[in-house]
């Protein structure tokens, strides 16, 4: 039986930490610390309860959380004004753009208009430069969440196969970025790799991060014994069950180490965005370095 990485586990300790850390900011500045979460109105009930999760842990360590709802007819332009508008805003700490938009607006212009030491996503480019160079500032949360829950196992990442199954700016490219800087050898794989290639490269691999938004599709037959299994996948089956991109089931049985959907990933991205806000924080009221600054 495999060991369950617990994402909920490290995201509650990590929020303990996090708490204790706002109330001794808060007596040193006399200041709160603010989080502006921006998003569309929609049909998108995923969003409005990833939005409603956000509210609730901020406020559970102190965070005061700012939601703009923004129409579904909202344009480029509008939606830009917003952001630079929570830039010029002292009191907004760090900004959070809920992805995904709908498809008449571009994420990456509108990222592109976050201050970046306000770029809680770390999706800025300035900020992903940074990660590339290995000096990060403010880092992607679910890859973020990803390496602090491996560091939580004491799981070695020097040498290590790894293949990151995905290549998103969100994800895939962050996290294959972050475990080579840990000097794992990293392989990526995407939609364009061939299957065959695909089940090959798996089998071969003794780290695993999955992030293909497909329920259940990595069978428990291609995978390492000795494997550690990072599913960032969220998915519907077709019972309605939320499962993960690995067939959890079969897997348990067989490797090493493997994350739980719900209970995995998705608590720690959650975490680390209120991380990230407090370092912004941090750096916009004592002028550090973002890149030596460390909360636990």
């Amino acid at each position: 039986m495999s060991l369950i990485l617990d994402g909920k586990l490290l995201a509650e300790e990590t929020k303990r930490c996090l708490k204790s850390k706002v109330e001794q900011l808060k007596k040193k500045t006399k200041k709160t610390i603010s989080l502006a979460v921006v998003y569309l109105a929609g049909e998108n009930l995923a969003t409005k309860i990833y939005v409603s999760k956000k509210q609730q842990a901020a406020k559970e360590v102190g965070i005061e959380s700012l939601v703009y709802e923004l129409k579904r007819e909202t344009k480029q332009q509008e939606l830009q004004e917003v952001i630079q508008g929570l830039n010029q805003d002292s009191k907004v700490n760090g900004i959070l753009l809920q992805l995904p938009l709908s498809n008449k607006l571009q994420p990456e212009l509108a990222v592109l208009q976050i201050n970046p030491i306000k770029d809680v996503d770390g999706l800025h480019p300035f900020n992903l430069g940074l990660l590339m160079l290995n000096k990060p500032n403010l880092i992607p949360c679910t890859p973020y969440g990803i390496i602090k829950l491996l560091e939580k196992y004491q799981i070695e990442l020097e040498g290590k196969k790894s293949l990151v199954i995905g290549r998103s700016f969100l994800v895939g490219k962050p996290i294959a970025q972050l475990l080579s800087n840990k000097n794992a050898t990293v392989t990526v794989a995407h939609s364009k790799t061939p299957r065959e290639e695909l089940i090959q490269l798996i089998k071969e691999s003794e780290i695993l991060v999955c992030a293909l938004g497909q329920a259940n599709f990595i069978q428990a037959d291609w995978l390492q014994e000795n494997s550690i299994v990072i599913d960032v996948g969220i998915n519907r089956d077709k019972n309605q069950k939320i499962v993960g991109d690995v067939d959890f089931v079969g897997a348990r049985e067989k490797v090493r180490a493997i994350t739980p959907v719900p209970g995995g990933v998705g608590p720690l991205t959650v975490a680390q965005l209120l991380v990230n806000t407090v370092k912004a924080f941090e750096f916009q009221n004592f002028g550090e370095s973002l890149i030596d600054l460390e909360l636990f």
